[in-house]
């Protein structure tokens, strides 16, 4: 029997940063996966450049049952902090929109640092070897592997999510939960393009098209490029709001989200001789304006359209109803939303409040970021507050 002080379960970026940070800390740490590589989500993040954080990264770009709970871990380790470590191993980064940060090279760069970081606590690793059975006694949490017992006061899951099973993702850690008796949020698909049914059919044969627009369902809004695809609707727009759609439910688009009140009828007033399409094609793609106009049954100059079809025109591409009749599911779905609830765990540690020495961290818990770095950063912070309250133990 192999005895250490931390067991960690999932080799990703939560599990990685929790396992470095103990290991710096003196603490004895295993860290285990199933699969045969460590960071496997990490390197095909971001196109291969891993957008690895967001400046902007706050409590309010994160979805839970409890708003509030990440607060505490985002605030104690900040974006700044692993661009501080990222700084110090030399890797050279750009920002891109709204805030994303990513490596100039290759994700590969932070998968070596995280290594890095655990080689420096002197972490065992052990890959490809899944665990078999998890049990608990006397204080002390057994995990099984290859038929061995390795134990430890201390246990984190750090699986993630279901999301991407191609990649080996699986819903291990909400098993485990329910066996020690959490409560797990009904996972789903996030960040994930939309289907869309027959009807909507125009719209699919526009694959390949993109287009920035401003995406609403409910309250929420995110003005980001939306993508037709031959499935459904995907882009980053697409992808935001699909975290927040419930299904059954319309999500409405503004095409021209530049455009102000009666615009339209403005155009008609300055250009009377200009045709409805070629209005449309000044602010979108040629075939999306083309789609849009059939749809809208407007044709010819401006001057012969009344003001009425014109207003109707302009109020159905502000808020230009999709119902999506489903998402492309797990497979393609960057992270999981839902999973292991916050009402069991520390928001400072990130333990579990009934059973110490249990925590659970990264996208396995209800909390999950916008697209655009923010799943990274509550992986850092998350991983980083687990392995602190462990090192102090």
């Amino acid at each position: 029997m192999a005895e250490y002080d931390a067991i960690v379960l999932g080799a990703g970026a939560a599990g990685l940063m929790c396992a470095a940070t103990a290991g710096q800390m003196g603490r004895h740490v295993l860290l285990v996966d199933h699969a045969e590589a460590p960071g496997k989500k990490i390197l095909i993040s971001g196109g291969g450049r891993c957008n690895f954080t967001n400046v902007h990264a706050k409590a309010e770009n994160y979805l839970s049952a409890n708003l509030h709970f990440a607060k505490s871990a985002l605030g104690r380790y900040r974006p700044q902090d692993f661009i501080d470590l990222v700084d110090r191993y030399g890797i050279a980064w750009h920002e891109k929109t709204l805030g994303q940060l990513f490596c100039d090279g290759s994700a590969r760069q932070i998968v070596d640092l995280l290594l890095e970081e655990c080689q420096a606590g002197g972490v065992t690793l052990l890959l490809g070897h899944p665990a078999s059975a998890i049990d608990h006694a006397d204080g002390r949490f057994r995990v099984t592997i290859d038929g061995q017992a390795h134990t430890a006061p201390a246990l984190v899951l750090a699986t993630g999510g279901p999301s991407i099973p191609k990649m080996g993702a699986t819903g291990f850690a909400y098993d485990v939960a329910r066996q020690f008796g959490l409560s797990v949020v009904q996972p789903r698909p996030a960040l994930v393009p939309f289907t869309l049914g027959d009807d909507e059919v125009l719209f699919r044969e526009l694959s390949g098209i993109s287009s920035e627009v401003e995406v609403r369902w409910n309250k929420v809004k995110f003005r980001e490029a939306a993508l037709f695809t031959h499935r459904g609707l995907s882009g980053p727009a697409m992808l935001q709001i699909s975290s927040y759609w419930q299904h059954r439910t319309p999500i409405g688009v503004n095409f021209l989200p530049d455009r102000g009140a009666d615009w339209l009828l403005t155009e008609k007033r300055e250009h009377p001789r200009m045709q409805f399409a070629t209005v449309l094609s000044r602010g979108l793609p040629d075939r999306l304006a083309a789609a849009l106009g059939e749809r809208l049954a407007l044709a010819g100059e401006l001057g012969n359209l009344s003001d009425k079809a014109l207003r109707a025109a302009e109020a159905r591409l502000r808020d230009w109803q999709f119902a999506p009749n489903g998402t492309e599911g797990y497979a393609k779905a960057e992270v999981t939303a839902g999973g292991i609830s916050t009402a069991d765990l520390s928001s400072q540690t990130m333990e579990v409040k009934r059973t110490p020495g249990l925590y659970a961290i990264g996208e396995a818990v209800d909390v999950t970021g916008w697209l655009g770095g923010y799943n990274f950063q509550w992986a850092w912070a998350s991983g980083r507050a687990a392995g602190q309250a462990i090192g102090e133990q």
